[in-house]
């Protein structure tokens, strides 16, 4: 990682990473992780002509965290990225995001399309509010055949869920109380030792799974007993690993699951914006991301009129992490074709 150097912006002190000259590309990480997430992208970035950009984002790592649950609207979390693009004289920038990330970065040219000469979504889909937050791929199965899913595109995303989903869902247990924040928090070694890692589950197979199974109910295994043997493989080495125990010892994990206890202040944010992403955007799925499938990927282009997508297989939830040389190669090669260096 690059030194690490502190701005002032809409009201907080952001932590930054920064490398490289050239157009401007800010790496936008998710819940749980850090600016660290995008180590391997950094320095590729860099040396292909970018000046590359990471904050640890509003309530996480070295970044300051607001009490409020409100202080993590969608309304801050684009607020920070105009006043970051400020602090570094920059007018524009391309917005590249994964997990929350991702929905932060496909919001900022809708908000603040002023700001933005592109984006990449990595995992993340566009979800405008005329489609349906629950793709049917994700509730296949889960409701019975005499009580279907309610399809209604009005309704609240949490509220969705809650049609779908038990109280152990990942979402919903994180509206429901801080049940979910001690869990994690007991123990910071073993929640990221459990929950970062490759070759769990493929996609396939998760849908093979008995409804049961299918709920979503990532952390409540954490209140069990660890098992021997955690399935699958571990992402981080035991030096990457100490970074974000030590990280989120410090900070836990209240301040990034309130980035979710937004959702429906969000939603409701949104109805009236025109839901066009009108600069040129790059789409990473995953193949293997049981969350944010594939499948949740079509139909993007009704929204996005200048959309180039791709799909790397055999690849799960933390893409920068597991697969890290193809996802810097599909971000290089757009860029070098949208904005070159």
């Amino acid at each position: 990682m690059p030194p690490v150097r502190f701005i002032e912006s809409n009201g907080i002190r952001m932590a930054v990473y920064e490398a490289g000259r050239g157009p401007a590309v800010i790496l936008l990480h998710g819940w749980p992780e850090l600016a660290f997430s995008w180590r391997h992208q950094i320095a590729p970035l860099a040396a292909a002509g970018y000046r590359v950009i990471v904050p640890d984002q509003r309530g996480f790592g070295l970044t300051d965290a607001p009490p409020k649950v409100e202080d993590y609207d969608l309304a801050h979390l684009t607020g920070d990225l105009v006043g970051l693009l400020d602090a570094l004289g920059l007018e524009k920038a391309v917005f590249c995001g994964h997990d929350w990330g991702g929905l932060v970065a496909w919001q900022m040219p809708l908000f603040h399309p002023s700001r933005v000469a592109g984006v990449i979504g990595l995992n993340t889909p566009f979800i405008p509010h005329e489609m349906l937050w629950l793709h049917p791929d994700l509730i296949h199965g889960l409701t019975p055949p005499d009580k279907p899913f309610a399809a209604n595109e009005a309704a609240d995303p949490l509220a969705q869920m809650r049609q779908i989903y038990s109280p152990d869902m990942y979402v919903i247990m994180f509206h429901d109380g801080d049940r979910a924040d001690k869990a994690m928090a007991r123990d910071v070694e073993r929640t990221f030792r459990t929950i970062m890692r490759k070759g769990v589950i493929t996609r396939a197979q998760y849908m093979k799974l008995p409804p049961a199974a299918r709920h979503m109910a990532f952390f409540s295994q954490l209140e069990a007993p660890e098992p021997p043997k955690l399935p699958g493989e571990a992402i981080l080495d035991a030096d990457e690993l100490v970074v974000f125990v030590e990280s989120y010892r410090r900070t836990g994990f209240t301040p990034g699951i309130n980035w979710y206890r937004n959702l429906s202040r969000n939603w409701k944010a949104g109805l009236k914006v025109d839901q066009t992403v009108k600069v040129p955007a790059l789409m990473i799925g995953a193949e293997d991301d049981v969350v944010l499938t594939p499948a949740m990927m079509d139909g993007m282009e009704a929204h996005i009129p200048d959309l180039e997508k791709h799909v790397i297989p055999g690849c799960g939830h933390w893409s920068q992490q597991e697969k890290p040389e193809e996802v810097t190669a599909l971000m290089t090669d757009w860029l070098r074709r949208r904005f070159p260096g």
